[in-house]
């Protein structure tokens, strides 16, 4: 069984960019002036990468998995079943679905910049943005995975979705097995961020419970 998780990673020590410095000291220049806390900032960041953003998602996964009628709109339109939720705003304003099966895995990159929809999964983790993952995800798609704990069969085809300004991705993940007759908001748990993204598979109901997310 492969291992599945749900944490940053670190594929490459690059440099960082002209706009990150100036990012940087322009932080350094706001914590030493007092203007912010910088445990504050940590907690607000790791609020919405971690809880708020991937959260929504989770609850969009998991509506499809026991709602027919949805499960189908949200593939068809996946922007406005998503807005049903209430779930809209920045960088949520184009979403497509695309759905795992056994015979194909979707991967979600951003080749040119970071575009991510925040109002489903948060912020995009450092990875995500990380010139390494960007480059790789489309050139050696399976061997990135395999970086990520995840191998796939062979006979598995992996499709990867580039995301624009105009258009980004919500990656559907096959539901587990043994989680027949369990509720969303229990589906909810088992859905990562990972999953969301393609780096990853969905938890299953043992894996969920070991992580302390279901009783």
């Amino acid at each position: 069984m492969s291992h599945r998780h749900d944490h940053p990673h670190n594929h490459a020590d690059s440099p960082l960019s002209a706009t990150a410095l100036r990012v940087r000291a322009l932080e350094s220049l706001l914590f030493e002036k007092g203007y912010v806390d910088p445990a504050a900032l940590d907690a607000l960041i790791e609020t919405y990468e971690h809880e708020i953003g991937p959260k929504n998602g989770a609850r969009v996964v998991a509506k499809a998995w026991v709602d027919a009628d949805f499960h189908k709109w949200l593939l068809e339109d996946a922007t406005a079943a998503i807005a049903s939720l209430g779930y809209t705003g920045r960088q949520g304003e184009h979403i497509t679905a695309v759905e795992n099966t056994a015979a194909t895995h979707n991967l979600v990159v951003c080749t040119l910049c970071s575009c991510y929809p925040w109002s489903i999964l948060g912020l995009p983790p450092v990875w995500y943005k990380a010139p390494p993952y960007r480059a790789r995800a489309v050139i050696d798609p399976r061997g990135v995975l395999t970086e990520f704990g995840l191998e796939l069969p062979a006979v598995t085809a992996i499709r990867v979705w580039d995301s624009t300004a105009e258009m980004r991705y919500l990656v559907v993940p096959m539901r587990p097995a043994a989680s027949e007759g369990m509720g969303e908001a229990q589906l909810a748990a088992l859905v990562t961020r990972d999953s969301m993204i393609g780096t990853g598979l969905a938890l299953t109901p043992a894996e969920a419970r070991e992580a302390g997310l279901l009783p």
